[in-house]
């Protein structure tokens, strides 16, 4: 199943890429909706307790999101926009195809 237009991943040979915006020094770590940016695409919303220093946040997301979808915490890796509110993470598994529905069907 191709990804929706509205989806935040996009599918590589042998990974997924994940978009995210991520939210800082939330009250609650939590994962949210998929919204559009200016340009259409697709990026998952992500609040975090931690701070935005020294990589702190980073952790942070990559710990919630492993967590929440059962997924080792090396799989997953940012790969752009380690500074910036939005990131692009890479999620490295054998079959992405299987994890893309398995993904979408748990944030859908």
């Amino acid at each position: 199943m191709p990804p929706s237009a509205l989806s935040p991943f996009a599918r590589q040979p042998d990974r997924l890429q994940l978009r995210v915006r991520v939210t800082p020094r939330a009250s609650a770590e939590r994962i949210g909706a998929v919204v559009a940016d200016e340009a259409g695409e697709g990026w998952l919303q992500v609040a975090v307790t931690a701070v935005p220093e020294d990589g702190k946040a980073n952790k942070a997301v990559i710990a919630l999101l492993a967590k929440r979808w059962k997924l080792p915490k090396s799989s997953l890796e940012v790969v752009r926009g380690a500074t910036d509110r939005r990131k692009t993470l890479d999620i490295a598994d054998p079959d992405p195809v299987a994890l893309l529905a398995r993904l979408e069907a748990l944030i859908g």
